[in-house]
């Protein structure tokens, strides 16, 4: 089965590949002289210009609540992680409507220096490269202080103690000890972070910024050129391939970080009530940036909305096409992610682990290759079936797989199955092998094992993994808009079609409520990071 479904993972990929090594004509000359020089530049300084911010600001945060002890750090140890509940688009969503010349923002500020008028006085248009780079560091920073955070969580205290007996300053212990020895941390953060980066359409395109996600996206949507599409899209995974090869190359030596005997976690120094209030203020502007603002503008603009019309039919039918279909491919990625993780305890061996490897590929793959690559045999699928209806019946079966949902339950599932399969082979790994064995000397063969034994025994893990996935295909807009049934709305494509109508009051509604429910992994991240903790 893992054979199986490792197959079924790799095959967009190799569509992928084969539509665009397709005979076009001039058109890859086309694409490589306009679409992709642009294109790959703007994607260039928009994964630059993330990168730096989040690590600054996830490094940052990670070292002042681990090294110093202040009033309000642990609010602010856990709200660090709110901005993995908003997703880019609806903040890139929310921050045009507050920072807009008439919005509130600007209208405080001309309030105050004097003017009336947007003529008069009005902030550079957020619009723009440094604006999509402000949106994306402010909300993906929490891949890097999370990875970085449990980094120096596991750094040994007597490494640091060491370095304050030989004469080192507590601010240099952070350039000269801590931060080379998390280094691969910090890189494994910024690649994931890049990764999403990568899979945005959304917030890119309200931004204006015309990123090879985008350019995917409109190559295929608006121009109707899919083998173009895929062109683009064979370029982009060469990116990919070179953050995983990057993420890998920086963890080489990981293991160096934790070869201290006896580790145990550094004594965070304590603060007075001024230098205290001062690390408070820099340990709350990232959350009050990029989950706050945009939390309160949503809750005021859908109070609005559900004053002046109600919770509208539309987003009613949104509402439950979303849990529906992300709970069919929960359940899909959880019996994948089960079957694959299984398959590495019970056969251990270099072929399964290559399964494994190979089936957890679609993670770092974009949301928007990934559906060109399901949609091609997808559609061919559906077309062979319905020639065979035909023959047979005379009539019309029409688009079984892409009509039904299917091709997007498939993509959901190509997606997150790393979320599951990883998330479920930790919680079988501390399951020993011990257990396998009284098992069977008690006379119960392999299935009695699976269902009496590791599956109650695993039972929190695989609620984590099926709350993680939800909650990511709520969230997922590129794989979403690209295969959903026709006359299909969830509440990611009724957001984004509301924000690119420019009818922001009826879209903050369905905002909100993905921001509501993506609190639910950030509050089991915070529980998970508390009990990992070391103790002082």
């Amino acid at each position: 089965m893992a054979c199986a479904i490792a197959v079924l993972a790799l095959l967009p990929i190799g569509t992928i590949v084969l539509t665009a090594i397709a005979d076009t004509g001039a058109l890859w000359n086309q694409i490589l002289a306009h679409v992709l020089p642009q294109a790959a530049w703007n994607t260039t300084l928009l994964l630059l210009g993330t990168g730096i911010i989040a690590v600054a600001i996830g490094t940052g945060a990670a070292w002042l609540v681990t090294a110093y002890d202040f009033r309000g750090r642990g609010l602010v140890e856990w709200a660090l992680l709110l901005p993995l509940a908003v997703p880019t688009y609806i903040m890139a969503y929310a921050y045009l409507d507050i920072l807009n010349p008439l919005g509130p923002v600007q209208g405080v500020i001309r309030f105050v220096l004097g003017y009336t008028s947007p003529r008069e006085f009005r902030l550079p248009d957020i619009r723009s490269m440094w604006g999509a780079i402000l949106v994306f560091g402010f909300v993906l920073y929490p891949y890097v202080y999370l990875t970085v955070r449990a980094m120096f969580l596991t750094q040994a205290a007597n490494l640091v103690e060491a370095s304050r007996t030989l004469g080192v300053s507590r601010a240099a212990v952070f350039w000269r000890v801590a931060l080379p020895l998390a280094r691969p941390a910090i890189a494994v953060g910024a690649a994931l972070a890049l990764m999403e980066v990568l899979n945005d359409v959304g917030a890119a395109q309200f931004l204006g910024v015309r990123t090879m996600t985008a350019s995917i996206y409109t190559t295929w949507v608006v121009r109707t050129n899919l083998p173009g599409a895929a062109q683009i899209a064979v370029a982009m995974l060469v990116i990919v391939i070179a953050l995983i090869l990057f993420e890998r190359w920086a963890r080489r030596n990981q293991r160096y970080a934790t070869n201290a005997q006896r580790a145990r976690a550094m004594t965070p120094q304590k603060l007075g009530p001024l230098p205290g209030l001062v690390a408070l203020f820099f340990g709350l502007f990232p959350i009050l940036v990029g989950f706050v603002g945009p939390a309160l503008y949503l809750i005021v603009a859908a109070v609005k909305r559900l004053e002046f019309a109600g919770f509208s039919p539309a987003l009613l039918r949104a509402t439950v096409n979303t849990v529906t279909i992300s709970a069919f491919a929960t359940i899909c990625v959880l019996i994948c992610g089960f079957a694959v993780a299984y398959a590495a305890r019970v056969r251990p061996g270099p072929l399964t682990a290559a399964f494994s490897r190979i089936a957890t590929l679609g993670y770092a793959v974009p949301g928007t290759v990934l559906a060109i690559g399901i949609l091609v045999p997808v559609a061919a699928f559906d077309r062979t079936l319905d020639a065979v209806w035909r023959s047979w019946t005379g009539a019309s079966m029409g688009l079984l797989v892409l009509g039904s949902g299917t091709a997007l339950i498939y993509a959901y599932t190509a997606r997150f199955l790393a979320i599951s399969a990883g998330g479920i082979e930790a919680g079988l790994s501390r399951l020993p092998l011990s257990y396998d064995h009284a098992a069977r000397t008690l006379g119960q063969g392999p299935t009695g094992t699976l269902v009496r034994v590791h599956l109650p025994l695993s039972r929190q893990a695989l609620i984590a993994a099926g709350l993680l996935v939800f909650v990511d295909c709520m969230k997922e807009l590129p794989a979403t808009l690209l295969l959903r049934p026709l006359n299909f709305e969830s509440l990611a494509t009724l957001l984004y079609g509301e924000a690119a109508r420019g009818t922001y009051e009826d879209a903050a509604l369905a905002a909100l409520i993905i921001v509501v429910i993506g609190i639910l992994p950030v509050v089991l991240l915070g529980r998970t990071a508390r009990r990992a903790k070391l103790p002082n």
